[in-house]
């Protein structure tokens, strides 16, 4: 393996020998990207080369400075970390033990010490990093601190490396904003390898189907809490990441289709033995990828143009989450690459979606793993083109070695062999040659009012279509309450603004799907315009969200008032307010009372985060962008063209 990153040439020529064999559309949108990014990404490379330069990073402390790091160590470790022949791996957990996903984490350290020194090197606890329950914080006050937990994790992630004693990292997450946070801050430290280690999905409880049911009856007042705490808990029930495939899943999903797991991965199921043997082939395999080795594998190798390409297309062909509209466009940027919406949407028209997974259909992400998984999932649109197979993984391949899945063998080995050819149920996961939609059911919308996506692979056709006036709203909570009153039995579009980044944090609203999707079950045609974000787990109700730029920074979408008609059409991709082009130009834009957002449970302490956050498209920003990326700066500081 090489050690050093060429910066751009070695990804250059690997991509045109293999122009051949991929889909002309995928082609196109890499190479745009790789243009968008030129300066930018040589930035970025350059800067992980100088970081790289000086050889193992421990090799260059003072002895005072080395003693700090080792003395809490055995004898022998010591001894082993004065030296710098065997390599120290660095773990950063989100463990607690709140998080259903990442309360197995707790066991993990000490299987990852005993797997590094089998392999001789040396794992040290680098450090914690915030972790918040999105489930627990969805439709309270602490959901405002959500989405910048992100970039605070990223921080957390920074601090824990930035004492510069390791050859390698492992990082341990799997919800909502700490799998991108930590990414974010793994790739500041671009010449050390770097492994994601999951925790797995907790087994199949009540069927997400059913949980949505009895949500919808207890918004329309037909059962009591009782039932609906049932419901919950048995949906809810034991360690493990929540089952349906939301965010945190989508992002285990990102992470193994962009080369950032060991293959298979994702979605094995906590405190079993197979789960125990990856961890700590993770641990093992980090080991052996450091620059201290001959096959040094730097995570700036391994998140290149063609990783971020495949990333979408593995978020579009699964219906995922909705988030990493945000969240992709975040990591990208921090690897000193640029990517927007139209990329997401123009890849959406060519990608099919092969999996129907809660909320998109009835299965869980255990029915998908069983059904043939990442391993199916990979091989299926790789051999459709879909995929950029000559990219670097911590694998040490290319991308088809991600089409095989893991077993125990007599030893109780970690062994991988090739994925079933055949799904092993159709009605959940499907190759590309009979997929459940033709396309990725992810559409950019533009028109007077901006930019916003709007996720369609678990509506119906009848309501891709929504043209009615608007009912205008400054939080959920409002809507919630004229729903309660009887007032929503209407065709009508609610509008719900001031809830982007620099607002209130751009909390997730994911409350109004039980209403809305009654009232839709009701006869009504009713659909969400809002500059929030809904959950991963967006479903049947259509949603123009992340709208931007967003009402704080001079939105258009503050200019809607009550009775103004709104179409969205999401087949042809347009979201606009139909008023008079003289009377919208001279119209004001209405403001709010955003006070009640600035001060309870934290939230004062984001407001420097809040002003300096860029639009959603831009990926909600908020950490400082180095005026030598031009590329990303042009991006962050454009003026959003609105027609």
């Amino acid at each position: 393996m090489r050690s050093k990153v060429d910066a751009g040439s070695r990804s250059l020529r690997l991509v045109t020998e293999n122009l051949m064999t991929l889909h002309p559309k995928l082609v196109a949108v890499t190479q745009r990207i790789r243009a968008r990014s030129t300066d930018s990404r040589r930035d970025y490379l350059a800067a992980v080369d100088s970081m790289r330069a000086a050889g193992t990073s421990r090799g260059r402390l003072g002895c005072t400075n080395l003693a700090h790091a080792i003395a809490a160590f055995n004898p022998g470790d010591k001894d082993v970390l004065r030296q710098t022949r065997w390599p120290n791996i660095g773990i950063v957990s989100a463990y607690n033990d709140m998080l259903s996903a990442h309360q197995p984490f707790e066991r993990f350290p000490a299987i990852i010490k005993q797997a590094a020194r089998e392999a001789g090197a040396v794992a040290q606890f680098a450090g914690g990093v915030p972790a918040m329950c999105d489930g627990v914080t969805q439709g309270e006050i602490g959901m405002e601190l959500s989405l910048f937990s992100r970039d605070v994790i990223a921080m957390a992630t920074a601090v824990a490396l930035s004492h510069n004693v390791f050859d390698a990292a492992l990082c341990l997450g799997v919800c909502d904003k700490i799998v991108p946070g930590l990414l974010i801050g793994a790739l500041q430290f671009g010449h050390l390898p770097v492994i994601f280690v999951p925790a797995g999905p907790m087994t199949s409880g009540l069927p997400n189907a059913e949980k949505s049911r009895i949500r919808q009856l207890f918004a329309e007042g037909k059962v009591g809490r009782d039932a609906l705490m049932d419901s919950e808990a048995q949906s809810y029930h034991a360690p493990g990441t929540c089952t349906f495939y939301g965010t945190a899943n989508s992002n285990q999903m990102l992470m193994e289709v962009m080369g950032l797991h060991l293959p298979g991965a994702a979605f094995v199921n906590p405190n079993t033995p197979l789960r125990d043997a990856l961890t700590a082939a993770a641990a093992q395999r980090v080991a052996k990828i450091t620059a201290l080795g001959d096959e040094y594998i730097p995570i700036a190798e391994v998140i290149d143009e063609r990783a971020i390409v495949n990333g979408i297309v593995g978020l579009l062909a699964t219906g995922g989450s909705t988030n990493h509209t945000i969240h992709l466009i975040a990591i990208a940027h921090a690897a000193g690459i640029v990517i927007d919406w139209n990329d997401f949407s123009e890849l959406s028209a060519v990608v099919p979606l092969l999996a129907h997974i809660y909320p998109n259909g009835k299965a869980d992400v255990n029915h998908f793993h069983a059904a043939g998984g990442m391993g199916f999932l990979i091989r299926e649109l790789l051999g459709g083109g879909l995929l950029h197979d000559d990219v670097c993984t911590v694998a040490g391949e290319g991308l088809q070695r991600y089409s095989e899945e893991p077993y125990l063998d007599e030893a109780g080995k970690t062994i991988w062999r090739a994925a079933p050819l055949n799904s092993g149920d159709n009605t959940v996961l499907r190759g590309v040659a009979a997929p459940f939609a033709a396309d990725g059911g992810l559409k950019l919308l533009t028109g007077n009012l901006g930019r916003a996506v709007i996720k369609t692979s678990a509506m119906k056709p009848e309501h891709l279509i929504v043209e009615a006036p608007a009912i205008v709203f400054d939080s959920q909570e409002a809507v919630q309450a004229a729903f309660k009153r009887g007032e929503l039995k209407r065709d009508f579009v609610a509008v719900v603004r001031f809830q982007g980044p620099r607002a209130n944090g751009m909390p997730e609203l994911h409350k109004l799907t039980p209403p809305l999707g009654v009232l839709q079950d009701q006869g009504f045609h009713v659909a969400l315009v809002t500059d929030g974000r809904m959950s991963g787990a967006s479903g049947k109700v259509p949603a123009a969200i992340h709208v931007t730029p967003e009402c704080l920074a001079g939105g258009p979408l503050a200019k809607v008032r009550d009775g103004d008609i709104i179409r969205l059409d999401a087949r042809s991709g347009v979201l606009e307010v139909k008023v008079a082009a003289a009377e919208w130009a001279g119209r004001a834009h209405a403001s709010a009372d955003l006070s009640a957002n600035r001060n309870g449970l934290g939230r004062a302490l984001f407001a420097a985060v809040r002003a300096h956050a860029s639009g959603a498209e831009q990926g909600a920003i908020s950490f400082a962008v180095a005026e030598s990326t031009t590329a990303a700066a042009q991006l962050l500081d454009a003026d959003v063209t609105v027609e």
